[in-house]
């Protein structure tokens, strides 16, 4: 198999499916928190806006400037972050970079859905943006934890 066959089975369907449809698509309002992040080797950037109420994310928002791959993983994290604490943002985005980086098992629910970026582990140069939604998640949840309110 050429090295193009396999970039063109990396983006498959559900990749581009889940990069066309990206949940709470946009920015919020005054938020508590909001981080941007950019992948210096590609360019892509991900903003993620949020209010955190009693440890959980009680409103959730992304401007996502990415490729395909990035864009996918700011899918399935807009799908599932509402609701979920600092301790489950930290953890998905450990077992993630573990995923990618070290062969790890996809990620615990409720972020098995990045299991479909398991074949862009070959690809190190796509790493940094796929980590792009949940890095901007963590931080912005770090610094909501230390915001007045």
């Amino acid at each position: 198999m050429t090295a193009e066959t396999d970039l063109i089975k990396l983006y498959s369907g559900r990749i581009l499916a889940l990069a066309a449809d990206i949940p709470h698509l946009g920015r919020l309002e005054a938020p508590m928190a909001s981080v941007r992040r950019r992948s210096p080797l590609c360019g892509s950037t991900v903003t993620v806006d949020l209010d955190v109420t009693d440890g959980r994310i009680s409103r959730f928002a992304q401007d996502v400037k990415a490729c395909a791959l990035g864009q996918a993983s700011a899918a399935v994290v807009g799908a599932v972050a509402p609701g979920r604490t600092r301790d489950e943002i930290e953890r998905a985005l450990a077992e993630l970079k573990a995923m990618l980086k070290d062969g790890g098992p996809p990620p615990a629910p409720p972020f098995e859905g990045l299991a479909v970026l398991e074949p862009a582990r070959d690809y190190r140069n796509r790493h940094a943006s796929i980590l792009l939604a949940l890095e901007a998640t963590a931080e912005a949840m770090a610094a909501a934890d230390g915001a007045p309110g």
